[in-house]
């Protein structure tokens, strides 16, 4: 199996390809990379970060590829600074998704109800589109209320998560919403076996920097080793809660992103067949 991840690369604070090369690698699986951008930290509290944007160094790159006739059997996005990236990644699923091959989006745009910098309704718009392509999505609360016209709930009203796992599915299209917070419990919305389900874990309070990315790549490491989806979002989900936890308990600056490094091998236990993933 070979997965292209694409991405920006955030020197500092763990993230993006940083976070996505390691833990997919780490599932046996072949990860090769195209970087989207090159940032001295990521954006979430560094001030005074460097942001090189790398759009002009990606046709090259494709071009040099197909000479290669490099195909992948997973093609999974993040972090797009701009449409004409988008419209790249759309051309990328066409040229190099293997037959039967998954397309997967992790929609990066905003955080607590907020867009990106940088970003502006043309864009989600355009991000809708690349959304209708894949086989899965990864929105985070913010980013699934954006794409389904859903109005993002005002403090400590619910969201009606499975209304919007309802508008984000299609006949080839499985959307995963993470990050419901509900009360103690932080959950996870996505369609299964044409029913929507729930599963939910223990919720750590504030922001964890990273915490979608680390999810991201283990669903997408889950999927390259044979697992159903259900199942890759089961250990996804206990990995991501296991890391956010062993980062609060340790309190160290959330800003350098989660310590899955060191949760890292109960994962791979799991997804070897070794342990069974969380209720």
């Amino acid at each position: 199996m070979r997965v292209l991840a694409i991405n920006d690369i955030s020197c500092v604070g763990k993230c993006s390809l940083t976070v996505v090369l390691p833990i997919v690698s780490a599932c046996g699986v072949t990860c090769d990379v195209l970087p989207t951008a090159l940032l001295s930290t990521h954006t979430g509290g560094f001030p005074g970060y460097t942001f090189r944007d790398l759009s002009e160094d990606i046709p090259g790159i494709l071009g040099h590829w197909q000479s290669l006739g490099l195909s992948f059997d997973y093609i999974c996005s993040g972090y797009l600074g701009n449409v004409s990236q988008i419209s790249a990644v759309l051309d990328i699923r066409r040229r190099f998704l293997a037959p039967g091959g998954k397309f997967i989006v992790d929609p990066v745009m905003g955080d607590g109800g907020k867009l990106y910098a940088h970003f502006d309704l043309g864009f989600v718009e355009e991000m809708k589109r690349l959304c209708r392509e894949a086989d899965y999505i990864l929105p985070n609360v913010t980013e699934a209320c954006l794409l389904s016209g859903v109005p993002y709930p005002a403090d400590g009203a619910p969201l009606p998560a499975r209304e919007i796992v309802g508008k984000l599915s299609s006949p080839h299209t499985c959307p995963v919403v993470t990050g419901v917070v509900e009360g103690e419990e932080n959950a996870v919305y996505f369609r299964s076996g044409g029913k929507i389900c729930r599963y939910a874990l223990p919720n750590a309070e504030g922001a964890f920097h990273g915490a979608g990315d680390v999810f991201t790549a283990a669903f997408t490491g889950c999927l390259a080793r044979g697992r159903t989806a259900e199942d890759a979002v089961r250990l996804s989900a206990d990995f991501t809660t296991a890391s956010i936890f062993r980062t609060a308990k340790a309190g160290d600056d959330r800003r350098f992103g989660l310590r899955f490094e060191e949760e890292i091998f109960a994962f791979l236990s799991r997804l070897n067949g070794e342990g069974k993933s969380g209720k």
